[in-house]
């Protein structure tokens, strides 16, 4: 390649054989941490040398050397782990892809806090540094090494098998990292941190990750629903904000600007999915709204009623107060909005700091002409959002109300 490599192919090319590589050292090793290390090691050594010299004919083989000589410089004195490490070949023979699936399971264990869950994907699977990782929450690093350094103790004091675990934990372990997954996907697709509307980054880590585990787990229908759920979402992106990077909501947006391969794409695995399972999760029932939306030509050939079956499915599955919310916003949409607004106010108690809630109540208040308590509603909204985009969105309803 040439020496003035694309940002995003380096991304690419780092994230793509850093976890593989972790992956195979954690797995000839038997040290998480030390693997992690290492890797880490050979990526910043990458990320420093790449943009100048070009990513070589072969990463692998070249992030590889960097993290064994880096292993023999540092742990020569250990006679055990040296003798390991000289034992570590060149792994150019056919991967086992059960390793890197050992090592997600690892980094989502359920004894790690969310946030170091999320953290340990991103730094271990994804091939992220600690300074990358801050920047992508707008946390200090310190803090996020801190967090690195309490969850790989934790890891290796508890004794965390690194293996797929069995099938009687595989439901809730899976969970678990679909969770950190989908978390990691919608911090990037609208960001709740100060500062930023979103982040690519993020979005580009969490599609990866959904497509890898969907490979190494084809017959997974909630992994597939994910996968399909983060695809149809991205198939708009480009529609999502203005040039002046203003959220440009769904009945606004320029539906030719849609990747409608992708979102054929992203149909094709619900499908599959569906016909793999005929009680679908909460994955697969929110890529299937998201699928009403997407199908739909025009803003006004939305089909309401289906959605509103799929919002009473996903809340039969998975009862939470956030998607009753979006059931309210398509009951405003298929009835009446006093009928959706009738549903919101009875969420309140639970959802007083959540900002699309009180941003739907407003919606609804200013379509029943209630235009004082909607500017309330709107001003709290703006109140609990942090996100430059839709701080923006709600000051000018506020002006223009």
């Amino acid at each position: 390649m040439t020496a003035a490599v694309a940002r995003e192919e380096l991304a690419r090319v780092v994230r793509e054989h850093a976890g593989r590589l972790a992956a195979s050292l954690t797995s000839l090793l038997g040290d998480f941490s030390a693997a992690e290390d290492l890797v880490q090691d050979a990526v910043e050594a990458a990320l420093r040398r790449w943009p100048d010299e070009g990513v070589p004919d072969r990463p692998d083989a070249w992030l590889f050397t960097v993290a064994r000589r880096r292993g023999l410089d540092v742990l020569r004195r250990e006679a055990s782990y040296r003798d390991k490490l000289a034992q570590v070949t060149w792994w150019g023979r056919p991967e086992d892809p059960d390793d890197r699936l050992k090592l997600l399971f690892v980094c989502c264990h359920p004894a790690l806090s969310r946030p170091a869950q999320i953290a340990l994907t991103l730094r271990t699977v994804c091939g992220l540094t600690t300074a990358q990782i801050a920047a992508a929450f707008l946390e200090p690093e310190a803090t996020v090494a801190q967090r690195l350094t309490r969850a790989k103790k934790k890891i290796s004091g508890a004794g965390i098998a690194y293996r797929v675990p069995p099938a009687a934990e595989m439901s809730e372990r899976l969970d678990q990292v679909l969770a950190v997954i989908y978390l990691l996907f919608n911090e990037g697709y609208l960001s709740g941190a100060g500062g930023r509307t979103q982040s690519r980054d993020l979005v580009d880590d969490a599609e990866w990750l959904a497509a890898m585990l969907n490979g190494l787990l084809p017959d997974e229908p909630e992994v597939t629903g994910l996968l399909a759920l983060i695809r149809l979402h991205r198939a708009r992106a480009i529609a999502r904000f203005d040039a002046m990077e203003r959220l440009v909501l769904l009945p606004d947006q320029d539906r030719s600007l849609w990747d409608r391969a992708s979102i054929e794409d992203a149909i094709r695995l619900l499908t599959r999915a569906a016909r793999r399972h005929r009680r679908p999760g909460p994955y697969q029932l929110q890529a299937a709204i998201a699928a009403c939306h997407a199908e739909a030509e025009r803003w006004e050939n939305t089909d309401w009623q289906q959605i509103l079956v799929l919002y009473d499915m996903l809340l039969t599955v998975s009862p939470s107060p956030v998607p009753r919310v979006h059931r309210a916003i398509a009951l405003c949409y298929a009835e009446a909005p006093a009928a959706a607004l009738a549903e919101l106010d009875g969420l309140g108690a639970d959802l007083d700091r959540y900002p699309v809630y009180h941003a739907a109540r407003a919606e609804m208040l200013r379509a029943l002409g209630r235009l004082a308590e909607a500017r309330d509603a709107d001003t709290r909204a703006l109140d609990m959002t942090a996100n430059p985009a839709q701080q923006a969105l709600l000051r000018e309803r506020l002006h223009s109300t």
